[in-house]
């Protein structure tokens, strides 16, 4: 009588995958992860052996062996904004090549939260991480030094610490809308923020800067809140906005929904687009395109952010010598609004 499953808790093992499907261990388990370098007859034996023999992969057994995990670790601000989610397509679309498996921990724009989850999946030895920013608290800083793990950071350019960054530069984004919306000749200029994360602080502050310059900055015109960005509140910060301030002639917003939002407010309320004020959006999110009217804006690289990032994590795990900052950019899209 042949004998399946463990001593210890009688479940299927890896072994008796690789024995059914006629393959070695090694070959069993970089099948079952995805390796895309296994051959595609070989993956398909592998899978049906460990189908028919009921098998789970067991990650922390694997861990234990090879004192390292086979996951990532993925941490982002939120799972409701369709920004992070394209960023969050594009990295398993990479790992999962390898065969590694993405851990998502979603820390809700908060410092604090971002460290607890780090503390906890740290404990699980992850081949590697990949964090949203540098807001991060100085416990956090320390766990990453002290864990030797490599990391990537994503959405922000870092010339200070030397960390290995992905992404673009806020600032000079938010001072591109600016001189977009003076190139357009208007003078009173307001920037709309909401959930007040530091890039969105970033943005504002580029933008602050490039009305500087011209000696055109008010700073009664910078309207921000910590509340979610959404296009309810778009639309009630931009009618605030037009009433205390009339003579307001362009807006920049943080974030594409708040634009959207006050596109909407302004047809209701018969204020012309962009004849009465120009109105410009960021990340030019699903949507802007088809606004009335088409609404301009900042085009973020958010999927290549992704991608490139994983890219980059890869070849730190690999112990690849890698260029530690890489600036994608950004594009203006310049539609109807402005």
């Amino acid at each position: 009588m042949t004998r399946i499953g463990s001593r210890s808790t009688g479940r299927p093992t890896l072994n008796e995958v690789a024995r059914l499907a006629a393959v070695s261990p090694i070959t069993a388990s970089r099948a079952l992860r995805g390796v895309t370098t296994v051959a595609p007859e070989l993956v398909e034996k592998v899978r049906a052996a460990a189908q028919s023999l009921g098998y789970v992969a067991n990650p922390a057994a694997r861990a234990l062996a090879s004192s390292q995990s086979q996951t990532v670790v993925v941490l982002v601000p939120s799972l409701s904004n369709q920004l992070f989610i394209e960023t969050l397509e594009a990295i398993q679309n990479v790992l999962r090549t390898r065969g590694l498996e993405v851990v998502i921990g979603n820390y809700h724009y908060s410092p604090v939260e971002e460290e607890n989850l780090l503390r906890n999946y740290l404990a699980n030895r992850p081949r590697g991480m990949l964090l949203t920013g540098f807001d991060h608290t100085p416990a956090l800083r320390q766990l990453l030094a002290a864990s030797g793990v490599p990391c990537v950071h994503m959405m922000e350019l870092d010339t200070v610490r030397g960390a290995y960054c992905v992404g673009f530069s806020q600032e000079q984004a938010g001072a591109e809308a600016a001189r977009h919306l003076l190139g357009r000749g208007r003078k009173r200029l307001a920037y709309i923020a909401a959930q007040l994360d530091p890039r969105v602080l970033l943005r504002g502050q580029g933008f602050r800067q490039a009305l500087e310059e011209e000696g055109l900055y008010d700073p009664e015109l910078q309207v921000s809140t910590p509340q979610p960005s959404s296009i309810g509140l778009g639309g009630e910060l931009f009618m605030t906005l037009m009433t205390e301030h009339p003579d307001v002639d362009g807006v920049f917003f943080c974030n594409d929904d708040l634009a959207q939002g006050a596109a909407l407010e302004a047809l209701r309320h018969g204020i012309a687009i962009p004849d009465r004020v120009s109105l410009i959006g960021f990340n030019d999110l699903p949507g802007s395109a088809h606004m009335v009217p088409r609404l301009t804006s900042i085009r973020t690289p958010r999927e290549e952010v992704g991608q490139r990032a994983a890219q980059l994590l890869l070849g730190l795990i690999d112990g690849v010598a890698q260029q530690p900052q890489v600036d994608l950019g950004f594009e203006l899209v310049v539609r109807e609004s402005s």
